[in-house]
């Protein structure tokens, strides 16, 4: 068989560095990295004409996609980004905003309704806290500059009723929450305000506390991204999809066995050490699993909020959305 090239976009994360400088292969194929900071700058032109063969893509997207049978990319159990949500709950005191419950009614703005952190956002609120959003007046736009990142190729809409309005180019929703044009601000940003403005202030300011507990309750470390492959790829090539998930665990190994490395920091983190021991006794020896049995609890989770979101008709079983994985060839 002659070698596969194959164009791989994501974030620049540790745990697909092995990937990305070779260190990890994958017997005959070339990997031609495209690393990018901004998701949706990956997104967009994969959703539109499946700019890549390997690509990093939004939860959100690979579950909803793949129902409406849209989708010109299968999902694989491979989860580059992951990130608790509780400390991007943004609020301007003046609105009163004391307790989840005071969100009820308010202007929230949010980069996009359907983006993951605000679906993940919204069901920690919903199920945690009892807030009803039916509503909430959603102001979408970007957070720190002007337009809504991804533009339309990302936007979703859900079933179910909903108040929204796009918020003037000229402006953005972190000036917006300052000046009090909006309550509160979701999402996967902080806002250029906060810690400039008085008024601009975290819901959870002890948010690690918050997600800390939210994991010891319900097991859920929320999955913000998955790796996804581009279909016609996966047809031509059934052995790629196991190789590329097994690649992918031998390249988060590596990265974690560089950040345990006690001889000199892998990273720009004075107590480094502690984070990583902290991780452990909280998370046990592998902290950021791929597959679905690991995952389980995680992604039932999300698949019933993007359903009571209305994103979905029903919540989807994992088997629905991920591509099953035969054992990678000889």
């Amino acid at each position: 068989m002659s070698g596969l090239e194959l164009s791989f976009a994501a974030g620049p994360y540790d745990r697909l560095q092995g990937l990305y400088d070779g260190s990890v292969a994958i017997d005959g194929v070339r990997i031609l990295p495209h690393v990018r900071q901004r998701p949706v700058d990956i997104f967009s032109p994969m959703i539109e004409h499946g700019a890549f063969d390997i690509a990093e893509m939004s939860l959100t997207h690979c579950y909803a996609l793949t129902a409406q049978r849209r989708a010109n990319f299968v999902t694989l159990p491979v989860f580059p980004s992951r990130m608790f949500r509780h400390g991007f709950i943004f609020v301007n005191e003046a609105a009163g905003i004391r307790s989840p419950a005071d969100l009820a009614g308010k202007r929230i703005g949010v980069q996009g309704h359907q983006m993951t952190a605000a679906v993940w956002i919204r069901g920690l609120l919903r199920d945690g806290h009892g807030l009803d959003l039916a509503d909430v007046e959603w102001y979408e736009g970007g957070v720190n500059e002007y337009g809504v990142a991804g533009g339309d190729i990302m936007e979703l809409r859900p079933s179910r009723p909903l108040r929204w309005q796009r918020i003037p180019a000229t402006t953005c929703l972190s000036d917006m929450l300052a000046e009090g044009s909006i309550d509160a601000l979701i999402g996967a940003f902080i806002p250029r305000s906060y810690g400039k403005h008085p008024a601009v202030q975290r819901l959870f300011p002890d948010y690690k506390r918050a997600e800390a507990a939210y994991y010891a309750k319900t097991g859920v470390f929320p999955i913000m991204h998955a790796l996804v492959l581009r279909r016609d790829r996966h047809e031509a090539h059934p052995w790629l999809a196991p190789a590329l998930v097994r690649a992918c665990e031998q390249a988060k190994d590596q990265a974690w066995q560089r950040l345990r490395f006690s001889g000199a920091l892998a990273a720009t983190l004075p107590w480094l050490m502690d984070h990583v021991e902290e991780t452990v006794a909280a998370f046990g020896a592998d902290p950021w699993p791929y597959g679905v049995a690991p995952n389980l609890a995680t992604l039932d989770a999300f698949s019933a909020m993007l359903h009571d979101d209305g994103y979905l008709d029903r919540a989807l079983p994992p088997d629905e959305v991920f591509a099953p994985l035969p054992q990678p060839r000889a």
